[in-house]
């Protein structure tokens, strides 16, 4: 097909191409029609080559006038890190796998080369109608790309369950009215927060009962930002409920945890989604603590948060955050949120804390909550309240109380 055709009859693969340019701010003045057209080619290869999901794309490479991607069944990903396998490819080790899929997909030429032999796998060459321009945004749209017919590992994600408490037995019309009613919350906390300066790129993925909610971004700023979130999306849905008769608006209960998952996309007809759905011991912990959460109840995982290298501090050589310090270091960064409104009234202040006995003097400590799930295994967790002070209102009183918790946890 020339170009002259494409720029006509390939209006429809670029419509369809649109979530990548819609995601990089300023890529339509910066991108010519010709260098379009050349990733709409891209696309349509790196389809071709997933093959309705029978395949994954690990990795990409460019060359002068081409690109090599690596193209591996999707079942090989397993096959090459499991002990019974006496082929070669056993020496591939799953720290390998892990770092391959985690992170930057581009590799440098040698990289792709070296990759390729232990993978045992050739790398498929890819040709473009020109080269690439070299420019920034184009390597950022191809990486989200090859995201896309892909899995990716991440080590360390903030990810927030919301439950709709006794969702099974209401009709399907109740179902769906507060299914709706939670979404709506979350894009008003959304645009709550955009209007606040403060950035939160978040996905969200069904559970059946309510939504698994991470941010895209990584980092403690941004698993922050998603713990704020989680506050702003209940206190939207406790003064939905105030005024709502019917049972139009769902009563939630929520947990936050930090953790490791995989994420990836599913194939929807014959193209894979362009949203996320993750999968991994973040969630698997996320489900087991949100069984035994009580109605109204924020429940915090007992996590170990990977900061990354650069979060280390110089002096302490912390690369780590347990949870209860992450709840230190996220109330005080609410002063971000300041000029919040509800209702119509601003916020004067929001304190969030993990609950536990009064020790006298003003003195609280924390609890640990043991909870035990229906296969026998046993976890910590920390019972959260949230209070949001407005002006002329009165406060928005998030999470239950340390007395009121439910004699089922068996507590330390």
């Amino acid at each position: 097909m020339e170009f002259d055709e494409l720029s006509q009859s390939g209006i429809q693969r670029l419509a369809d191409f649109s979530p990548y340019l819609d995601q990089i701010a300023g890529v339509a003045r910066e991108m010519g029609l010709r260098q379009r057209s050349n990733l709409v080619q891209l696309e349509t290869e790196l389809h071709r080559q997933w093959s309705l999901g029978q395949n994954n794309i690990l990795s990409w490479t460019p060359l002068d006038d081409s690109i090599l991607i690596l193209v591996v069944p999707h079942y090989a990903i397993a096959e090459y890190t499991s002990p019974r396998n006496e082929s070669n490819r056993s020496r591939v080790s799953a720290r390998f796998i892990t770092e391959l899929i985690s992170g930057e997909r581009q590799l440098s030429l040698p990289q792709m080369q070296k990759v390729a032999r232990l993978l045992e796998v050739e790398p498929v060459r890819v040709g473009l109608r020109q080269p690439l321009s070299g420019h920034g945004i184009e390597a950022q749209i191809i990486e989200k790309m090859i995201r896309r017919y892909s899995i990716n590992y991440v080590a360390s994600r903030a990810v927030t369950l919301f439950d709709i408490v006794g969702f099974s037995l209401l009709t399907p019309f109740e179902q769906m009215t507060q299914l709706n009613s939670l979404s709506y919350s979350l894009n008003s906390a959304h645009a709550k927060m955009l209007d606040q300066d403060v950035g939160i790129n978040f996905a969200r993925s069904s559970s059946g009962d309510g939504f698994y909610v991470w941010n895209r971004d990584n980092g403690l700023e941004a698993n922050v930002n998603l713990y704020h979130f989680m506050h702003i999306v209940l206190a939207d849905n406790a003064i939905a409920r105030s005024k709502s008769a019917s049972k139009a608006v769902p009563r939630l209960r929520a947990c936050f945890h930090v953790g490791s998952c995989y994420e990836f996309h599913q194939a929807e007809g014959l193209n894979p989604t362009t949203h996320d759905f993750i999968v991994g011991d973040v969630t698997i912990e996320l489900a087991r603590m949100i069984e035994a959460a009580m109605p109204g109840q924020i429940l915090v995982g007992d996590f170990m948060a990977d900061l990354g290298e650069e979060y280390i501090d110089p002096v302490q050589t912390q690369a780590n955050l347990d949870a209860v310090t992450f709840l230190q270091r996220a109330q005080g960064n609410l002063a971000k949120l300041s000029g919040l409104e509800f209702s119509g009234e601003r916020v004067t202040a929001i304190k969030c804390y993990l609950t536990g006995e009064h020790m006298g003097s003003g003195q609280f400590n924390i609890r640990r909550l043991h909870i035990k799930d229906k296969h026998g295994l046993s976890r910590v967790a920390y019972n959260a309240k949230v209070n949001i002070y407005r002006d002329a209102a009165r406060p928005i009183l998030l999470g239950i109380e340390d007395k009121k918790l439910a004699a089922a946890l068996q507590m330390a």
